[in-house]
């Protein structure tokens, strides 16, 4: 992990508030003159602190209505099923996140689709095909409350 001091801070706080935010304007509200602001930018994207620039879009505006926490079990523990089962849920789009967890499950993803008829299809097309599941349990969400917030950073 890099050593971050309160410039490169300011400035992770700046994208995360304003990503299309001009590096003139980051670098006033960090004071900060532009070449130095835009050096560290790019050192924050080299080091991959910075992963990527994308849209915050609205689910529902789009037509995505039902987001789902998916509990997944594995049969047999091993690091190639383990593997297996990561890139397959990498590679799903409607898989939104994807954490390994301790607990009852061994992963949960975070699953983003139309409706319940989709979700059904993606179900039981993608998920109970894989090799080694053992359990999945759906939990649906009622209600989004906070989703893709900015982080919490370390002061400095």
């Amino acid at each position: 992990m890099p050593n971050l001091d309160k410039f490169d801070i300011g400035i992770l706080e700046a994208l995360q508030g304003d990503a299309r935010a001009t590096n003139v304007e980051i670098a006033e509200k960090v004071n900060l003159s532009p070449s130095p602001c835009l050096r560290r930018i790019r050192n924050l994207e080299k080091s991959g602190v910075i992963r990527g620039y994308r849209a915050d879009i609205d689910r529902k505006e789009v037509g995505l209505g039902l987001t789902v926490f998916v509990e997944i079990k594995v049969g047999h523990h091993s690091r190639e099923n383990s593997e297996v089962q990561q890139a397959a849920l990498i590679a799903m789009p409607e898989v939104t996140g994807a954490f390994l967890i301790s607990g009852t499950a061994d992963f949960l993803a975070e699953v983003v689709v139309e409706d319940l008829s989709a979700y059904e299809r993606f179900l039981t097309e993608k998920l109970l095909v894989l090799p080694g599941i053992s359990d999945i349990r759906s939990n649906f969400a009622i209600r989004t409350i906070k989703t893709n917030s900015p982080l919490k950073l370390p002061e400095r």
